[in-house]
This record gives structure tokens, C-alpha cells and sequence, in this order.
């Protein structure tokens, strides 16, 4: 028989993390475990991390939440429980629970040894590219940052904006620019909806000054329209990313894409539903030719190995994917992922803690 428990960690931060929508000093973590009365050795790991301010499920009701799961999952006395039914079995509403549940089901299916896909970067054979994530701050904590990503060797910076005032921000990208080209750095920003629609056409001409790569969510998410007429206009690809939290109806998510036509997709598992969910969304826009690339959404090593296998399912190679978020906490899970040149690598022979 399967039984499913939790535990619980609050990660804290090596700096206050800080995006327009406020800083963060600690994240609560709660993790399923799946066990089997049939392989007693074998333990199924599984995260779910809500954020404040943007995680749908985040909230005062979440640990009863998980609790019920839990006890619903418990009292269906399942010899067996298909991934395929994580999702309606979770319900709606709960995008981080679906996650955490279909990881966990994917890891004990594997005999509970983290390795919930079997492709090169679970395998250890290959690295995924990832960028270098540049947190909002001061000028001097922003151009520290800058200075050990050039430093570590990536490709591919992705800078926060939105918290300091703009000439401030364009004043470090042209710092950057001047240390490296477009042929040498790809350069991305992250606006987390910090713009308002009647200064957003100005900024992104100034922006796209700089050769960039892309620009997520300008806009707060929920203005479908003036989001379309900037993707129409704009001298500088948009990426979605917030825009898709909450969108659940495969029906609501291909009219979002075919309206609003974004140049890229944004996808986090933690906050869309879970692995099926980005497979789904990752399929809508391959069909519409619309990019995408996986991000993490600041989870313990837990989440950020199931991110990064379910990338692994897919070719990147060359095109920096959000994976470096690992390095955040003073307390992670211990896990053998490790980040060197501008790539997370996974070590399948690596030790693994036991959080809880």
C-alpha cells in the first residue's frame, strides 16, 4: 500500500531576495513523501514551495491543504496511483501540490533515487545551459553580481529590473554591454509587470539599445489586450511569464497565446501545475511557433532536480534555461546538482538528504 506524508523547512535566503513585488528573507518548503509497504528501501520526494504574491496556492489555508492531501491520499488505501491522475486528484487551485505529487510519484516509480527521468542530464552525460540571475539591489550590489557571473563564465545574463529607478538600471546594462558584446553575452531583463502600458513602448526602445535577448512580463499580468499591442509593436521580443499562472483550461491557455503572440513563454512547473501541465503549455507553443525556455521558482534542491530533469526531456542545448536558482539558501537540501561554466550539472551517483 502507498502511504504519502510531510515535512516541512523554511529556507532562508543568503541575501534578501528582492523583486519588484517586495524582498523575501525565507521560504516555506513542504515536501511529500511516498512511501511503498512493497519496496519499504524506496522513499518518493516531492516539493511544493508557493510564493507570496504570485503562487495561487500560497496562503494561511496551504498547510491544511497539505495535510488533507495527505489524509485523502491515505484513505484511498492505493496499491498503485498513476501520475496521469495527480492533477484531478489534487484539484484546481493548487498548482504546487499537483508538482510536488507527480514528482514524488515519478521518483518512487524509479525506486526513490531522484532520478525521475532517464535522459542525458539525469544520466550525469550532459549539462543544461542556464543563465546567470541578477537580483534587484543597490547599484553596487547589482554590479557585484554582474561581475561574478562574467567572472564564472556564462553566456547569458538575465537581470531583475523594476526596483530601481531606470536611468540607474540602463546605466548597469550599458555597463555590461561595455564589458561584453552581443557575440560574447546574451543579455535578458526581467520586468515582473513593473511597467505601466503608457510608458512601456519608451522603455523598451531604450532597452532594446542594448541588444537584448528578451524581456518578461512587462506588464502586470491581466491586461491581455495592451499586452498584445505592445508584443505587436515592441522593437524588443516579450516573454510571458506571470501571464500564464492560473490559466489551468487548455481551451484558456491557446486563446491567451493566439491573442496575445509573445515571442517566448516563461515556464515555472511550481506555479503552472506540475510536469503534464508544461508539457501541455510547451506544446501550445511549439504548435504557434512560439519560444519557450523552464525556470525554477526558488524551491530547494527538491524542485530544482525535477525541474531540471523534466528540461532534460527536451533539446536546449544553446539556449540558457532559469536553473540557477540552487545557490539561494543558507539551508537547501543537500543534493549533488552543481553549477560550473554557465551549466547545472546532476551527479546520479551523488549523496541526497532526507529532508524532514
Amino acid at each position: 500500500m502507498l502511504r504519502l506524508y510531510f515535512s516541512q523547512r523554511a529556507l532562508r535566503f543568503n541575501f534578501p531576495a528582492r523583486t519588484s513585488r517586495g524582498a523575501l528573507a525565507e521560504h516555506v518548503a513542504w515536501y511529500l513523501h511516498l512511501a511503498d509497504d512493497a519496496q519499504p528501501q524506496a522513499v518518493g520526494l516531492g516539493e511544493a514551495a508557493p510564493l507570496a504574491g504570485l503562487s495561487p496556492d500560497y496562503g494561511p489555508d496551504f498547510p491544511a491543504a497539505v495535510a488533507g492531501l495527505c489524509e485523502r491520499f491515505n484513505a484511498g488505501a492505493f496499491a498503485t496511483f498513476a501520475v496521469a491522475d495527480a492533477p484531478a486528484f489534487v484539484g484546481l487551485g493548487l498548482p504546487s501540490l499537483v508538482f510536488a505529487l507527480e514528482t514524488a510519484l515519478l521518483d518512487l516509480a524509479r525506486g526513490g533515487r531522484r532520478q525521475l527521468y532517464d535522459n542525458a542530464f539525469s544520466r550525469g552525460e550532459a549539462a543544461l545551459p542556464i543563465n546567470g540571475l541578477v537580483w534587484m539591489g543597490d547599484a553596487g550590489f547589482m554590479r557585484e553580481q554582474i561581475q561574478q557571473k562574467l567572472a564564472a563564465g556564462y553566456s547569458c545574463l538575465k537581470l531583475k529590473i523594476g526596483s530601481l529607478d531606470f536611468a540607474t538600471e540602463l546605466a548597469l546594462l550599458a555597463e555590461i554591454r561595455a564589458a561584453a558584446g552581443p557575440e560574447r553575452l546574451t543579455l535578458r531583463v526581467d520586468a515582473n509587470g513593473a511597467f505601466a502600458p503608457a510608458e512601456a513602448p519608451q522603455k523598451l526602445a531604450q532597452l532594446a539599445a542594448f541588444a537584448m535577448h528578451s524581456i518578461e512580463q512587462p506588464l502586470a499580468a491581466g491586461q491581455t489586450e495592451a499586452l498584445a499591442a505592445l508584443c505587436r509593436a515592441s522593437p524588443l521580443p516579450i516573454a510571458l511569464d506571470e501571464e500564464l499562472i492560473g490559466v489551468e483550461a487548455p481551451a484558456r491557455q491557446a486563446a491567451l497565446l493566439d491573442a496575445v503572440r509573445p515571442a517566448y513563454v516563461v515556464l515555472k512547473p511550481t506555479l503552472l501545475g506540475g510536469h503534464a501541465a508544461t508539457r501541455r503549455w510547451i506544446a501550445l507553443a511549439e504548435a504557434r511557433g512560439i519560444g519557450w525556455w523552464i525556470t525554477s521558482a526558488l524551491e530547494s534542491n527538491v524542485g530544482l532536480n525535477a525541474v531540471a530533469q523534466l528540461t532534460g526531456e527536451y533539446d536546449v542545448r544553446g539556449f540558457a534555461q532559469g536553473l540557477g536558482t540552487g545557490q539561494l539558501y543558507h539551508n537547501n537540501v543537500a543534493a549533488p546538482l552543481h553549477i560550473g561554466g554557465g551549466a547545472l550539472r546532476y551527479d546520479p551517483a551523488g549523496p541526497w538528504e532526507l529532508p524532514g
